[in-house]
């Protein structure tokens, strides 16, 4: 794969030295749904697939960007000295975001730069092509402009930060954090509040992490985001006035229970206790891993899903019909909902012997059910962003 983009890339740029290859994964969360925001925990690894960036430093200050995920936009092209938000230039803002947050860090840009990119992410899976391609250009700059002193970590924060004030998207730490941060049999136990983290063991020789795509488009996601987000954010209000936290991460299922009279709506009371039981799911799960219990894994994702259709409302039927298809089948351990809800996809683990069945049984009765055709993807974990 490297030789052939880099072949690609002299090919489209013309030849030259000083090309250099790079990567960036995507990622799956396990379980830890609409926690981040919240201040609690998130449990995602990242994956095999991803973005593959090709690039050289040039000669001058411009920027040009190509995808061939996207040849019919062309060359995006633009200069360090104007690298404003231009609605024609569609994925390419999302790198030019990336620039864009490191000169506005202080960090100098001498020269301008080609990039190729590539990526081997299923569209439509949201399994964090945005921040993949965010985080392999914050790495093609600290390799190429030799900023020795960033952290990986701090490439995470410029990408969220991108997609924050640059893109407009109002997204969390985790997608940015774990792609940076991955580690291959490896998930990452992050607390979303301060960025401590642990890597938990995911070795799975005889399971499968399978993601499966609804087909059902999600509609005013972001509207229905920041509702959730404005209910958990009154809640916790209510609850500060007679218990000393900063979120509602902070709780324990325990503590809720007493003082969750003080929230005034049934409604903002269900999604903060999807928050504080979400979160305290997260924390069983490591601690099941550390023991090499994937069973209670399984388990834990089940009532995540329920947390999540029940309490935080923004599964739909189509997820629900997926994930009821795949309770049924024996060595399905766990199966939810993923992402921010109301379409897009279930992540599932299935025992080996079982995949073919997965794939088959809940396809077909979904379909029957729906009338939708689903898409399966079986993923591996893989490590984090790196130079290739």
């Amino acid at each position: 794969m490297k030789q052939q983009l880099v072949d690609k890339f002299l090919e489209i740029y013309g030849e030259g030295d000083g090309v250099k290859a790079y990567f960036a994964p995507g990622r799956v969360n396990l379980i830890g749904e609409h926690t981040d925001y919240n201040g609690g925990h998130v449990f995602p690894c990242a994956l095999t697939v991803g973005t593959y960036g090709v690039a050289r430093k040039r000669e001058d200050t411009k920027v040009c960007l190509y995808s061939l995920n996207y040849p019919e936009c062309g060359m995006v092209k633009a200069s360090l000295s104007d690298l404003a938000y231009r609605q024609k230039d569609g994925w390419g803002n999302y790198p030019k975001g990336v620039i864009q947050t490191f000169i506005s860090k202080n960090l100098k840009i001498p020269c301008g730069l080609d990039i190729l990119y590539y990526g081997d992410i299923p569209k439509g899976l949201g399994i964090g092509s945005s921040a993949s391609i965010e985080v392999v250009t914050g790495l093609i700059l600290k390799d190429l402009m030799d900023y020795k002193d960033l952290s990986m970590i701090d490439i995470a924060l410029f990408a969220q930060l991108a997609e924050n004030e640059y893109v407009g998207m109002s997204c969390g730490i985790m997608d940015p954090f774990i792609i940076a941060m991955g580690k291959k049999d490896h998930a990452v136990f992050l607390d979303a509040s301060d960025l401590s983290y642990i890597y938990a063991p995911l070795a799975l020789p005889h399971e499968k992490i399978i993601i499966t795509n609804s087909q059902k488009a999600r509609l005013a996601v972001d509207e229905r985001y920041q509702e959730r987000r404005a209910q958990c954010e009154k809640a916790l209000e209510e609850l500060q006035t007679v218990i000393a936290i900063r979120n509602l991460g902070e709780l324990t299922a325990e503590v809720f229970e007493q003082v969750q009279e003080m929230i005034g709506s049934p409604v903002r009371l269900r999604r903060a206790r999807h928050a504080v039981t979400e979160n305290q799911r997260t924390i069983q799960a490591v601690e099941a891993l550390k023991r090499g219990d994937i069973f209670e894994l399984g388990q834990l994702m089940n009532a995540s899903h329920l947390s999540l259709k029940e309490d935080y409302e923004v599964s739909c039927e189509e997820l629900d019909i997926l994930v009821e298809e795949a309770w049924e089948i024996d060595g399905v351990l766990g199966s939810r909902m993923m992402g921010a809800g109301f379409g897009g996809c279930t992540v599932s683990i299935v025992e080996n012997s079982a995949v073919n069945e997965f794939i088959q049984r809940v396809g077909e009765n979904y379909q029957k059910r729906t009338g939708l055709h689903a898409d399966f993807y079986v993923v591996e974990t893989g490590n984090g962003a790196a130079v290739l």
